[in-house]
């Protein structure tokens, strides 16, 4: 039987959303559109500046104008290029002097991606890091906005983007799109063109899981 009362299913986004705080994605690849995609859902109904400290020419407005209905509603989206280490750190530290009240988002892709170089002393690239990442926490807080920083990888350096975080969320590359796996959210459905996709997923939250009925018990006969 279904543990749930079914009901007329309606499409949901396959998107999970962005809280206060610092947010950890981790795509399938280092350019992957899963991050423009998760930017351009966020913005779309929100009003005020957004900056996006880019690394390893991540930011491509195309990928971006592609997610939303009209350009005008990333008009509040200002970026700015780091090819090093160093540069990278100098813009997230001006960061707050830059950062408005009602900043929506800021994003930071492959944010210990530079760190790595070998231009930067290991030490050095480590204090730059811890650094960069302390100042990032403390903007969220202070502006109560989602700070977005995406990492690939499984050294040093991505493990500590992932400490900083206070969400993780995971996106993968499915034959019928990219899935995104975030604490209470799994993908369920994909958008495709003119219609939602549904998956088992899906169907199991709107309906509900069949419970198998037990067996019968014939009564024992006492001799």
């Amino acid at each position: 039987m279904f543990d749930r009362t079914p009901t007329r299913p309606e499409p949901t986004s396959d998107l999970p959303t962005l809280d206060p705080g610092v947010t950890v994605l981790r795509p399938p690849v280092p350019r992957s559109p899963a991050l423009h995609r998760l930017v351009a859902d966020t913005l779309l109904d929100e009003s005020g500046p957004a900056y996006w400290i880019d690394a390893r020419n991540a930011v491509m407005t195309q990928l971006l104008y592609d997610h939303v209905p009209a350009r005008r509603m990333l008009a509040g989206l200002m970026a700015a290029r780091a090819f090093t280490a160093y540069q990278h750190h100098e813009l997230v530290r001006g960061l707050p002097g830059t950062a408005r009240p009602g900043t929506r988002l800021v994003v930071v892709p492959n944010a210990a991606s530079l760190y790595r170089d070998g231009d930067v002393p290991g030490a050095e690239a480590d204090r730059l890091l811890e650094a960069s990442l302390s100042v990032l926490t403390e903007l969220a807080a202070a502006f109560d906005c989602p700070v977005l920083l995406t990492t690939t990888g499984e050294d040093a350096h991505a493990e500590r983007v992932v400490d900083a975080a206070d969400t993780v969320v995971d996106c993968e590359r499915t034959r019928l799109g990219l899935a995104y796996d975030a604490p209470g959210f799994t993908s369920s459905g994909f958008h495709r063109d003119g219609y939602w996709q549904t998956t088992i997923p899906y169907w199991v939250d709107l309906l509900g899981r069949i419970v198998p009925r037990e067996p019968g018990v014939t009564p024992g006969v006492n001799a």
